[in-house]
């Protein structure tokens, strides 16, 4: 099995075409093909269903696809871990992040890393904490700063950056706000709630929590970015459950603090692969937010 069949491999999987595929690798279609067909005749097992207008896994490609990855993640970070060796920091750093985090300021670090690594080449990607742990499990991200999703593993480890609790925050005219006192589970009993996807950090807290009093909540409207949530609380459409911060993101909200089982900690993290697998380049920026006192 040879790397550039792994590589051609990846890249039909994520394009689910072996046109464009081959267009993005500059290689032809006939010899992206060939490569492909060479792995299944080694594998002994078909990677792909192939129809007209694209193509999609099978079960062994599906499988195939997390250890592709992987691979070619730690080939690529040791070409990086050389190039670091000699002085220079090169190659690609993959960055995850979901919206609005707490305890680092995403666009400045990366402008101070910038500066000092000129010759890497950044990506960033927005997400849900959920799908950011399994892109950095899976060697499709360099780290990710997001939610603690789960415990550490052998293929994710996490650095804690900050925790906060969790506030609800409503109209000023709503009757909550009216009672200006801190919260308690059954206060928010048959409340209408705004919140995001379910892949989201502050959703998943807030889920977590609720699960944990038995009490049921109705999120009738969900969104995927935090000035939507906002927005919508300030028509006075729901009320919202969020991390301490946003509160000041919208002023002229009321924030009030929970008490009793739905007061969770809301915990945000650097999420990294393991130490071994960490690129040069992940660990250069984790060096440098530790150095402005973003993290441990």
């Amino acid at each position: 099995m040879e790397l550039r069949h792994l590589q051609h491999f990846v890249a039909v999987a994520e394009d689910q075409h072996f046109t464009r595929a081959a267009e993005r690798l500059l290689v032809s279609q006939s010899g992206l093909s060939a490569s492909i067909r060479a792995l299944e005749r080694e594998l002994r097992a078909p990677l792909f269903v192939r129809t007209t207008r694209r193509v999609t896994l099978t079960e062994a490609g599906r499988a195939l696809l997390v250890e592709a990855e992987r691979i070619l993640a730690q080939v690529r970070s040791a070409h990086e871990a050389v190039a670091a060796v000699q002085g220079v920091l090169r190659g690609t750093l993959a960055l995850g992040t979901e919206q609005c985090i707490a305890g680092v300021h995403v666009a400045g670090l990366l402008a101070a890393f910038r500066r000092r690594h000129p010759d890497v080449e950044i990506r960033l990607r927005q997400a849900g904490s959920g799908a950011l742990a399994e892109e950095v499990a899976a060697g499709r991200l360099d780290l990710a700063f997001a939610y603690r999703t789960q415990a550490d593993t052998d293929q994710l480890r996490s650095v804690s950056l900050t925790g906060e609790p969790m506030t609800v925050l409503c109209h000023p005219s709503h009757r909550l706000a009216a009672a200006g006192a801190v919260l308690v589970p059954d206060d928010l009993a048959g409340e209408v709630f705004v919140d995001f996807h379910p892949d989201w950090g502050p959703r998943r807290t807030t889920d977590a929590a609720f699960a944990a009093t038995g009490l049921r909540r109705t999120v009738a409207l969900e969104v995927n970015d935090v000035h939507s949530l906002l927005d919508l609380v300030d028509e006075n459409l729901g009320i919202a459950v969020v991390p301490r911060h946003f509160r000041h993101k919208r002023p002229s909200l009321t924030a009030l603090p929970v008490k009793g089982a739905v007061q969770a900690e809301y915990e945000t993290v650097a999420l990294l692969p393991p130490e071994r697998a960490t690129s040069p380049a992940a660990r250069a920026l984790v060096t440098l937010l530790a150095a402005d006192g973003g993290a441990p």
